[in-house]
């Protein structure tokens, strides 16, 4: 006769099913995506009137790494990043590791803002333009928006996908032109 194999208890079956519904859950609230959404906005409006185009070498890394309009980025140099002004937004910034003293680069849409002396940094500027080009894909400052954070949140700023790709289309140095990758998935549709 077989033996039956005693059914999960209710309290662990009640875990179980509380973190699977967990995982399929936003960590993103509607109130911390509207305000990331107003302030990545303010900075892209920053960027868009102080910053400078890119020039040609960087036109061409911009376009190598997917960017389907590089001459609508600007980049602004600064001294220190600015913090959000919502405090529940940058405390969830600061807890998920953004923003932090070692923070090179931060991109705002075409806006991408630069700590002082990494301006002509060819790798942390294609990662800049890198996420340039997912805001493209994305549509909008706010779709990018909820899938970056909701990923940061959720994987942490090292392991977030977006991040990941960002890295992966890290260039060490600027090319002479446009060179052919594999890696690059342009949306230049939207």
């Amino acid at each position: 006769m077989a033996r039956k194999v005693p059914s999960p208890t209710p309290v662990a079956h009640c875990i179980s099913s509380f973190i699977r519904y967990a995982m399929t859950q936003p960590l993103l609230t509607p109130a911390l995506h509207q305000a990331a959404t107003t302030w990545i906005e303010s900075l892209e409006r920053h960027a868009q009137t102080s910053g400078r185009t890119l020039d040609a070498r960087e036109c061409a890394m911009a376009a190598e790494v997917g960017v389907c309009h590089p001459e609508r980025i600007r980049v602004l140099e600064i001294d220190s990043f600015p913090q959000p002004p919502d405090p529940q937004l940058r405390a969830a910034a600061q807890a998920a590791g953004l923003l932090g003293p070692e923070t090179i680069g931060l991109t705002a849409g075409y806006g991408i803002l630069l700590r002082r002396g990494f301006q002509v940094d060819a790798r942390v500027l294609s990662h800049e333009c890198r996420h340039v080009s997912q805001y493209e894909c994305a549509g909008s400052v706010s779709a990018f928006l909820a899938a970056y954070l909701d990923q940061v949140l959720r994987y942490g700023y090292h392991l977030a996908p977006l991040e990941q790709d960002a890295r992966a289309h890290e260039r060490p140095a600027y090319s002479s032109g446009l060179l052919a990758t594999n890696r690059t998935v342009r949306c230049c549709s939207k």
